[in-house]
């Protein structure tokens, strides 16, 4: 019994998680207090007799015999190993915690994460507007280069194409003409300064030659009504001016913007046009199904544009032309009423042709009102 304690005692060895030998201090203490030599005394072998005590060989201690290998000193620490039995239920609770611990780390390295219509980044759909952009980008400049350089083929409309030509010249027309109803008003601004002051002129050479007072007060009278009917001429051109602006810079100008437009569906209709005639020559296989499919769906899109955008500028041109003739009806009857009165000298006619079209003229200095009138 002795000897199997003694054992026990050996074999009792703290070993760590990772079958290594536990060297923690307290562990140390208790491994160091069992003797490591042979020749040591063992307490539990050790017996001590009542009877001994009243021989004359006082405090002997008999010991028995040390019944372990001469040759082959042991310590109880160095050779011990944990028993298979230890080793296997170490090694599957290793097993246990890593397997735990596995999907943990694993589940960043997971594939491609598939997120709903709902939960969409909106940088991600930015970026596939971008690309679709680029790619329509690409095709219209191919196209346009093709067309410019002979090569390739653009779809025309013969009777809209002269009607947008002729709108297009008259808008370069109807400027110069603005140019120089412009010109006529400012040199007209100056003939009215002019005869102001050679009226004034007249007025005071009136008052200082008696022998010519009444010359000199006739020509300041005329130089007077013409500067005075040069005002109401000059309303009238101004009106002229600016009824002719708003029809080219706003309704003309209108049109064109739409006219922009359909040339621009036109250049996107050709490139597709192109780019599927160019797939219906090549190989039909498996590979090549799928883009002419897409390329098909593509160009009859941008063809329903193409159209619809052409027929807007028929209409939009329709009625541009009607409004056309209307505003420029108006206007040039005013501006011959204008003129031809303003040179007859008939300063009644010139008046009662500002009426008939609602023109008020502008005094001098009577562009904005006193502060007395705003408050």
């Amino acid at each position: 019994m002795a000897e199997e304690s003694h054992r026990s005692s050996a074999a009792e060895i703290p070993v760590t998680s990772n079958g290594e030998l536990d060297q923690s201090p307290e562990t140390v203490f208790q491994r160091d207090s069992y003797p490591s030599v042979p020749g040591a005394l063992n307490l539990s072998e050790s017996s001590v007799s009542p009877s001994n005590y009243a021989s004359t060989t006082e405090g002997i201690i008999e010991s028995g015999p040390y019944k372990g290998s001469a040759s082959l000193p042991t310590s109880p620490v160095a050779p011990v190993a944990p028993s298979s039995a230890v080793a296997s239920r170490l090694a599957r609770s290793s097993s246990d915690s890593q397997a735990e611990k596995g999907p943990m780390k694993a589940q960043p390295k997971s594939g491609a994460v598939v997120l709903s219509d709902d939960l969409k980044n909106p940088a991600m759909e930015k970026l596939d507007l971008v690309r679709k952009w680029s790619i329509n980008t690409y095709k219209c400049t191919r196209q346009i280069l093709s067309e410019k350089l002979g090569r390739g083929s653009r779809t025309v409309d013969m009777e809209l194409e002269a009607q947008i030509e002729v709108l297009r010249d008259n808008k370069r027309k109807y400027q110069q003409v603005i140019k120089l109803a412009q010109t006529l008003a400012n040199q007209l601004t100056q003939m009215m300064q002019t005869q102001r002051q050679l009226g004034d002129a007249f007025a005071d050479l009136s008052l200082k030659s008696p022998e010519l007072h009444e010359e000199f007060g006739y020509n300041a009278d005329t130089q007077k009504l013409l500067a005075k009917n040069g005002e109401t001429l000059l309303g009238a051109i101004n009106f002229f001016i600016c009824s002719v602006e708003t029809l080219v810079d706003k309704t003309i100008e209108d049109t064109m913007l739409n006219i922009k437009q359909y040339e621009f569906a036109r250049v996107e209709y050709d490139a597709y046009r192109t780019d599927l005639e160019e797939l219906n020559l090549g190989p039909r296989d498996a590979t090549t199904m799928p883009k002419i499919e897409q390329s098909q769906q593509q160009f009859q899109i941008h063809r329903e544009k193409y159209e619809r955008m052409r027929n807007d500028v028929s209409v939009k041109l329709k009625f541009l032309e009607e409004n056309k003739v209307k505003v420029l009806h108006n206007q040039l009857i005013l501006f011959h009423n204008a003129i031809a009165a303003y040179y007859a000298g008939n300063q009644q006619q010139l008046e009662q042709t500002l009426k008939q079209f609602h023109i008020k003229l502008k005094m001098p200095g009577g562009d904005s009102p006193s502060w007395l009138e705003e408050h």
